[in-house]
């Protein structure tokens, strides 16, 4: 059994190994701030960065970041900040109270685990997890430690979407409501797809960088951002835009009411010839105890074939409630209500919910009042595995038999049909994968016997080493 202090009381110890941290158990009181460690300084790690140090009452003591380059960049800005390329030093640290979470997704759960195990709070980013075990493990942990976790789909704590369920749901501005398409139409390119392995920078601990992955060459152009578009890192399209505005959809139309979906009837295509396994279109449909949900993405633009097979004139990216006197269209900052002959009903702007999510969570930190959290762990679990659901049912499309006809409503095979035509449309020259269709227990998120082993590997993945998995359970 390895030992939590280990790693600290050791220079020379291995950089992959799983230790945890040491336990911190006093939180700040009402009127002190909140010293802040931050794990994870890229693109979104130093906008959160940014975000906290405008805020009053937060303090900045620590950094961790295993680029040395990106390390330096964000204590430039926090010269008296502890810089540190190893998490479990950080996390060691008396004087951190709390941590913000912005690795990449592989780490979350594990770099969460560890916080809470040591006596911090967390702020973590979306996706919760990279998969639904780790994500019931940190629920675990974070009960059993009793913190404060925020997750970080910052739309929650917008005013206008306490505005937008008044008016679908008490006032009933659009009448009985029937469905809701939520949609992610936005242009990305190719990550390419090298003859040789990536030759990683020389500012990167890779051994940390790669924590609980499986160490594998890549073969993608860059290291960092394009690991979402590997499912051994990151999630795909699906685990980053797709946890917003699923999120919203579940939120504003849905009130948390759904739980998990009863089925997830999902497709999904790479049409690039990358080095990318992650989709560029896919298309989900979820059955639910509240209302149906459609969801489309598209990398390639335009969309068209997609946004017509479902109805939808809203938002590229952004939500579309459907009811029986009119249409609700959503998104990040902006919403717009119509009636039937296209007449606007009501129509907000505003904050989008930056800087006010992020100190809520401070304020739940020093109140210990889990009910400040707009988007708590248990909210941020079930957005997440609403994601990892459709990705599960895709990957299961995937080894079903090519000419498999989609079942399930008409609305479901018109947006099939829709995503197939996209395919074609893009120039991929084969039959795209067939509809992959999965049962969930809706009481519990558990998942029917499956088909491929890739959609395992987001109910409960392998590891570099067993090492790596018990330190989810273990610290």
């Amino acid at each position: 059994m390895l030992n939590r202090r280990t790693f600290l009381a050791s220079s020379a110890v291995a950089a992959g190994s799983c230790l945890a941290p040491s336990l911190r158990a006093q939180a700040p009181t009402a009127n002190e701030q909140v010293a802040l460690g931050f794990i994870g300084l890229g693109g979104r790690g130093g906008h959160l960065l940014d975000t906290f140090l405008g805020i009053q009452g937060a303090r900045v003591t620590a950094l961790c970041e295993p680029d040395s380059e990106r390390l330096a960049k964000a204590q430039a800005k926090v010269p008296q900040a502890a810089a540190v390329a190893d998490m479990r030093e950080l996390l060691d640290r008396d004087d951190v109270d709390a941590v913000v979470i912005a690795t990449c997704n592989h780490w979350h759960c594990l770099a969460a685990i560890w916080a809470c195990q040591a006596g911090k709070d967390v702020y973590v980013e979306k996706p919760l997890g990279h998969n639904l075990w780790e994500q019931e493990q940190l629920l675990k942990a974070a009960r059993a430690n009793r913190r404060m976790v925020q997750v970080g789909t910052q739309q929650r704590s917008s005013p206008l979407q306490a505005k937008a369920k008044k008016l679908l749901h008490d006032d009933q501005a659009i009448g009985k409501l029937s469905h809701v398409v939520v949609s992610r139409i936005g242009e990305r390119k190719p990550i390419g797809k090298r003859d040789n392995p990536l030759s990683l920078p020389k500012s990167v601990n890779y051994d940390l960088w790669l924590g609980p992955a499986h160490d594998k060459p890549l073969y993608r152009n860059q290291l960092h951002y394009d690991w979402h578009w590997d499912f051994n890192t990151g999630n795909g399209e699906m685990g980053n835009w797709g946890v917003h505005v699923l999120d919203d959809a579940i939120n504003v139309a849905l009130l948390d009411q759904a739980g998990y979906p009863t089925a997830v009837h999902s497709a999904g295509v790479r049409t690039w010839g990358d080095a990318s396994d992650t989709p560029n279109i896919q298309v989900a449909y979820y059955e639910n105890s509240v209302l149906p949900v459609s969801y489309l993405m598209s990398n390639v633009v335009p969309a068209t074939t997609l946004s017509e097979a479902a109805g939808n004139d809203g938002f590229g990216i952004g939500y579309t409630v459907f009811g029986e006197g009119g249409r609700f269209c959503g998104k990040r900052g902006q919403w717009v209500a119509y009636d039937n002959a296209g007449n606007v009903i009501q129509e907000e702007q505003g904050s989008a919910g930056d800087g006010i999510h992020q100190a809520a969570f401070l304020e739940a930190v020093r109140s210990r009042d889990q009910g400040k959290l707009a988007a708590e762990l248990a909210i941020g679990h079930l957005s997440t595995a609403w994601c990892h659901l459709a990705s599960i049912a895709a990957l299961e499309g995937v080894v079903a038999h090519e000419d498999a006809r989609p079942a399930g409503p008409e609305s479901w095979q018109e947006l099939f049909a829709g995503y197939v035509d996209l395919a074609r449309n893009a120039g991929y020259q084969q039959a795209p994968p067939a509809e992959g269709r999965i049962e969930v227990d809706a009481k519990t998120g558990e998942v029917q016997q499956l088909a491929s082993d890739q959609a395992r590997e987001l109910v409960e993945r392998t590891y570099r080493s067993s090492k790596w998995r018990d330190a989810f359970v273990n610290g």
